[in-house]
């Protein structure tokens, strides 16, 4: 227990120090005066005492134990046996409490044969996670303080003080959601990208043309990002939900592009370059029209004050933020990418074009005999 004793209070000093924190408290209660009770064995068999008799006088004493139950026409009572309450506290009752002796039949004072010792201090309660003695340390998060920048803060000053290895820390409660949503949400992103992709490549089929739809994203990230440093937002949880979010509504720009550009290839059999231009130029106002819908819809939870605005506001800024900068951007990058890769897949078009005609012309000519 001596790392109870030692690190528990001296990591809780320091907590109360991190400025980001308030409210640092701990669970932890060593106050508690411990008796110790022990007992000349040789002084008590002189009695014919036992250590089981005077377990049993001390139990009858400062156990509450039931020793009858009887019986009136309404009611049932207990018969509890026991000191009485006022002393129960007082070390020096146990020095007028008597033993009788079995051998000479006479009441034998306690302290005849026992020594106390109430020098101890010890803990009130030891309170356990799972199967192991554990010390809870609760906060509250200062003014403008963010869940992440406090878990960072208190893991450096768990390891600065030199915690051993030994003694495993964790979180609980608010902070563990945080840490595992953290940790999902990676793959949260990357599941939904690679549904989105595998839809787009059934639509166009084709490998290459959703990644250039899917090039509209990065820019919805960095814009969501920037407004959240801007206005001094943590990437909470709701954050990564408006990141999400923009996976859908960020891609139907590019759908939009080159969709159209695809179409009128196909149709009125204008070059690559001609198509995507005239794809920019004709898909400009319904591009404009969904994105001002969605940055419109979400202005509310960006701008509202209320109770709970708090929980919604980083949702409405990673959603305006995304759709300014993908918006601003969209144009510019989504026809370049387009380009480059439609003539990637044209040069690799070219040379297994290439690859067939020479096999062709001196591939082996076998031939059967009848």
């Amino acid at each position: 227990m001596s790392w109870r004793r030692y690190w528990a209070p001296r990591l809780l000093a320091q907590l109360q120090r991190l400025p980001m924190l308030r409210d640092v408290a701990s669970d932890q209660q060593t106050d508690s005066s411990m008796l110790s009770v022990t007992i000349d064995r040789d002084q008590a068999a002189r009695f014919g005492i036992q250590p089981s008799l005077i377990d049993q006088t001390l139990d009858d004493a400062f156990g509450q134990r039931q020793v009858t139950q009887y019986f009136t026409q309404l009611n049932a009572y207990h018969v509890i046996l026991e000191v009485t309450p006022s002393l129960q506290a007082d070390p020096q009752t146990l020095s007028k409490i008597y033993v009788k002796s079995p051998i000479t039949g006479q009441m034998v004072p306690l302290s005849t044969f026992v020594k106390f010792d109430t020098q101890h201090v010890t803990f009130l309660s030891i309170n356990h996670q799972g199967q192991f003695p554990a010390v809870t340390l609760s906060f509250n998060l200062g003014p403008g303080a963010a869940l992440g920048d406090a878990v960072n803060a208190i893991n450096k000053t768990a390891a600065s003080i030199g915690m051993p290895a030994a003694i495993i820390g964790s979180f609980q409660g608010t902070a563990q959601a945080f840490q595992s949503s953290l940790k999902t949400q990676p793959y949260l992103i990357l599941a939904a990208l690679v549904v989105v992709y595998i839809i787009l490549g059934m639509l166009y089929e084709s490998y290459i043309h959703p990644l250039t739809i899917l090039s509209t994203l990065p820019s919805a990230g960095v814009g969501a990002l920037l407004m959240l440093l801007l206005f001094h937002f943590d990437l909470s949880v709701i954050a990564l939900i408006g990141i999400i979010l923009l996976i859908g509504i960020v891609k139907k720009n590019g759908i939009m592009m080159v969709d159209f550009a695809l179409q009128a290839e196909r149709e009125q059999h204008l070059a690559p370059e001609a198509s995507i231009r005239q794809a920019c130029l004709l898909r400009f106002r319904p591009i404009m029209m969904t994105t001002m819908a969605a940055l419109l819809g979400a202005l509310p939870l960006m701008l509202e004050h209320g109770t709970g605005s708090e929980l919604r506001q980083p949702l409405g800024y990673t959603m305006v933020g995304g759709l300014i900068l993908s918006q601003a951007l969209t144009l510019f990058t989504t026809p370049v990418i387009y380009l480059y890769l439609d003539q990637f897949t044209g040069q690799r078009r070219h040379a297994h074009a290439a690859e067939l005609a020479a096999a062709g012309r001196g591939g082996p000519l076998i031939q059967g005999a009848s």
